[in-house]
């Protein structure tokens, strides 16, 4: 087994009495790839937000359970949550690029840190466009309005924003449902060269999609982890029947 980059313990979610998620105890490793998948509500969304207290800002939420990274249990009410989405970052189904520049939207996140010097930031600019294959497409026209790119260059830009204040994790959110079939596999490519440095981790609903860039699969199904194995092996031989049904398509 690799190094642990995170490990959850019986997490459960609520929303008002109704528990989303319950009791799931998963760990995920450095530089891998863990695709969650599920049908709809099942839970799987709710599970990924609660990675970096997203679900904090949903009213009525509430979280039980254990999030340890670097030896820190991320659900102590004592954590700094802006601290902690610098670590772990977040990519959203559909792009939300600032209503600023390309290189204001890269820049944005160093310099709220507390990163100042020009140069530095140049680099950081540059840096996290080349690791998010954006920066041949871009770097001539730095100061146009991220709004200017398509949706497919949009979603990059997002990743690139994301990993410019150095996270040491990636959660995705359907990061590709949104694109062309392109840009979707401009996408997939990104991620495999990205968990060379990072560990992601990827919501989708698409198998195929599952299958090619993740090197573990966790299945959720209301509100529960069913499975989580090697991809390989839950795609071909899993152990539960559930799972079996929903990859063979007999139900989601």
């Amino acid at each position: 087994m690799g190094e642990l980059a995170l490990s959850v313990k019986d997490l459960s979610v609520f929303y008002g009495e109704k528990e989303a998620v319950k009791k799931v105890s998963l760990d995920f490793e450095r530089k891998q790839v863990t695709a969650l998948i599920g049908p709809s509500g099942c839970g799987k969304s709710t599970f990924l937000r609660s990675l970096n207290r997203m679900n904090d800002l949903i009213s009525g939420a509430r979280i039980t359970g254990e999030v340890w990274i670097e030896g820190q249990n991320i659900l102590d009410p004592a954590v700094d949550v802006v601290l902690l989405r610098q670590q772990i970052g977040m990519v959203w189904q559909r792009p939300d690029p600032f209503h600023k520049s390309i290189y204001e939207n890269i820049a944005f996140g160093p310099r709220y840190h507390g990163i100042r010097d020009k140069k530095k930031l140049d680099e950081i600019v540059e840096q996290s466009l080349r690791k998010a294959a954006l920066w041949e497409e871009t770097k001539d026209r730095l100061k146009q309005s991220a709004l200017s790119l398509s949706g497919g260059q949009q979603q990059r830009l997002c990743i690139a924003r994301s990993i410019a204040v150095e996270p040491r994790i990636i959660l995705m959110d359907e990061p590709a449902s949104a694109l062309d079939p392109v840009s979707t596999a401009k996408i997939e490519e990104l991620i495999t060269e990205l968990k060379r440095d990072y560990c992601i981790v990827i919501v989708t609903h698409n198998m195929h999609q599952a299958a090619r860039i993740s090197d573990k699969t966790a299945f959720f199904y209301m509100g529960k982890l069913i499975e989580h194995d090697d991809t390989q092996k839950i795609f071909t031989e899993p152990a539960e029947k559930q799972t079996d049904d929903y990859i063979s398509g007999r139900f989601g």
